[in-house]
């Protein structure tokens, strides 16, 4: 008996699991489905597959300068915030972890509180920042504020990583007469390469879908990224949905990609904090 209602728990857990699955992927496989589509099709049978395919809005888009303009300015923006972020998180981390400082606690706690804090409660104050700074409608008036946005997060995965590094490894470099810098980069870096890992991806995902911050920074086409061409996009062709729907589909593919690629990553480096 005990075990038909361990079979039957786990078979309810399951059916839970499969049907949040296909909530979750359910919009996402109806948008790159109607890139397939024409108008008509979707007019008769919204919910219906592709009969025939129409591969015509996907190519037009692929043969389109303006989106590939929007996919290099996603890219730079990404890769640098991804970067500065890794960097002066596992930096600004290691500090918090292995030192012992006055004021330590407090500048940890500040930290913590930042993820308190969206952009959309500092939007105002942060675009008047960044207009006296001459950085509106430039990528690096994007930049700046993401990496300032996404330090938070990154500290507080990274900190129980460095921690979790046994002291004596420390003290054997010591003897050694390995620097502290030394450590940090043959030691430290090695050992919480999942980490890095982690928040790199978190980083890299949360800049290629942010759409608030540049939308109030960015007001030329040519500076848009893809998120900001999906709205652009929608507004000058809303009446021709299947090719929205295209647009759609291709401008996400490239994260979706990336996080699947990287999923076991993040939930191992996640792992990895909560046990530091």
């Amino acid at each position: 008996m005990a075990a038909t209602k361990s079979s039957g728990r786990n078979l309810l857990v399951y059916l839970a699991a499969l049907m949040l699955i296909g909530l979750m992927l359910g919009p996402v496989i109806y948008i790159i489905l109607g890139g397939f589509r024409t108008n008509s099709q979707i007019t008769v049978d919204p919910a219906g597959l592709p009969n025939p395919w129409v591969a015509e809005n996907y190519t037009d888009i692929l043969a389109s300068e303006t989106f590939w303009r929007q996919v290099g300015n996603s890219t730079i923006v990404a890769v640098i915030t991804t970067a500065a972020v890794v960097v002066l998180g596992v930096m600004a981390s290691y500090v918090l972890a292995r030192y012992k400082f006055r004021g330590r606690g407090a500048m940890y706690a500040l930290f913590a509180a930042g993820l308190m804090f969206p952009a959309t409660v500092a939007i105002t104050p942060l675009y008047i920042l960044i207009k006296n700074l001459g950085l509106v409608n430039t990528l690096p008036g994007v930049i700046l504020p993401q990496i300032a946005f996404a330090l938070p997060i990154t500290i507080i995965i990274l900190v129980p990583f460095l921690q979790a590094i046994p002291k004596e490894i420390e003290e054997a470099a010591a003897i050694d007469r390995c620097s502290r810098l030394g450590f940090f980069w043959r030691m430290v870096l090695p050992l919480s390469v999942p980490g890095l890992i982690t928040v790199g991806i978190l980083a890299f995902v949360g800049s290629w879908n942010s759409y608030l911050l540049p939308l109030f920074i960015l007001n030329d086409q040519d500076t848009f990224t893809l998120p900001l061409g999906v709205q652009a996009f929608a507004s000058q062709y809303s009446v021709d949905t299947a090719r929205v729907l295209a647009f759609t589909s291709l401008s996400m593919i490239p994260a979706l990609i990336f996080f699947s690629l990287f999923e076991r990553r993040i939930v191992g480096g996640l792992t990895g904090a909560v046990k530091g």
